[in-house]
């Protein structure tokens, strides 16, 4: 069994309360998902999430089949990070830390760690090579500009070269 690790982190200019308030609102998902996902929630949502909370959604990953996913909310600590793990989907095993600290400038660090392990054995990993791996990380793209464009970032930089909204993203690793 192969472990899969995707790690992710954004600038965002916006207070740490104000990214917590975003990410932790459920209903907010669907807004950072692409299009191409069909991504439809299927239970009804709080305005806030909980440990504990089951949250029950069909996408279409591939080939544009429809997959029930259900992810539960297993840690929240307010503001910091929450965890959300795959009961039942598409893969083998899923495990999301979302991850939030403040930066120097007043603004939020967002960071992600996912680790994940493909179904169907050997076959799951040459999909992966040849397919998964590239539809995760068009997923988190996605996200990365969806942001960029809900929290703009409107203050006059020191340096030309800085950029507050930038973004770091690695190929899924194996651990």
């Amino acid at each position: 069994m192969k472990i899969y690790q995707l790690k992710t982190a954004q600038k965002l200019p916006v207070s740490l309360e104000t990214a917590w308030d975003f990410f932790s609102n459920p209903q907010n998902l669907a807004k950072i998902t692409p299009a191409w996902l069909n991504f439809q929630i299927m239970t009804d949502l709080p305005q806030k999430m909980r440990a504990g909370m089951i949250i029950s959604y069909t996408v279409k990953p591939l080939l544009n089949i429809p997959t029930t996913w259900v992810t539960e909310i297993t840690q929240v600590n307010e503001p910091f990070y929450f965890v959300d793990e795959q009961r039942f989907g598409p893969y083998k095993m899923w495990h999301h830390e979302h991850i939030f600290r403040k930066d120097e400038d007043g603004g939020t660090i967002m960071e992600d760690i996912v680790s994940y392990v493909v179904p169907f054995g050997i076959l799951g990993r040459i999909m992966h090579g040849l397919v998964i791996n590239k539809k995760i990380k068009e997923i988190f793209d996605y996200r990365t500009g969806v942001l960029k464009r809900l929290f703009p970032d409107d203050k006059p930089h020191r340096t030309a070269t800085r950029n507050k909204a930038e973004s770091i993203q690695r190929e899924p690793q194996i651990i």
